[in-house]
């Protein structure tokens, strides 16, 4: 298969919220190196609230995405719930009118949420945020896709980009958030929000191909 039907896709954000909520304790200890340490707890209650307001089963993606980004947006403190509402409201909006999601509307789907992120952001790739993460990833699909490799091969290279860019951000310095307050100290801890996005870009790709097989 090169494509699946966004109609019957729902579920890879109940997969989303399955692993942020069995990775909440990680995310907050990687959060409590260099800032408040309630990362994972407060993702897994946005995830977790977004989850109840899915049903079951869950809407096309599409509708679950949307489900999820406002559930974000009202449900978690500090710049993580703008940051993924935004970056799950522009998924979603790039899928709308679709049927099929393929490598090329998968790729455009993560750009606009790059998009998203960096619209209502200050950050930029090498600050240590969930950009570090987002970034090298988006250019490792469409560089993969440029390539003439398969969708699921694409989807690999760009799980492979997001943890080595998670893992970049321990040899950064924090230049944005709460983290930046810490200068040069803040070098030799992972970035929570990298380490959060890592962890939602290997559970799509994870997802989406096991739907193309």
């Amino acid at each position: 298969m090169t494509g699946i039907a966004l109609a019957a896709a729902g579920g890879l954000v109940v997969e989303l919220i399955e692993t942020i909520n069995a990775n909440r304790a990680h995310l907050s200890e990687i959060d409590g190196a260099i800032g408040d340490g309630d990362h994972g707890i407060n993702m897994s209650k946005g995830f977790t609230q977004a989850g109840a307001a899915l049903g079951d089963p869950p809407p096309p993606l599409p509708d679950a995405l949307r489900v999820l980004s406002d559930t974000l947006f009202e449900g978690i403190g500090g710049s993580m719930g703008p940051l993924y509402g935004s970056l799950f409201s522009a998924m979603a909006d790039t899928l709308d009118g679709a049927e099929i999601l393929d490598g090329p509307l998968y790729g455009r789907m993560i750009r606009a949420g790059l998009d998203g992120v960096e619209e209502i952001g200050s950050a930029k790739p090498g600050d240590k945020t969930l950009l570090d993460s987002l970034a090298p990833a988006i250019d490792a699909f469409d560089a993969a896709q440029a390539e003439g490799r398969s969708f699921a091969e694409s989807l690999d290279a760009m799980t492979l980009a997001a943890e080595r860019g998670r893992d970049a951000t321990r040899d950064m310095i924090a230049k944005v958030g709460r983290a930046a307050r810490l200068g040069e100290r803040s070098r030799g801890a992972l970035d929570a929000g990298a380490s959060s996005c890592c962890l939602i870009l290997g559970t799509l790709a994870t997802g989406v191909k096991k739907r193309l097989a």
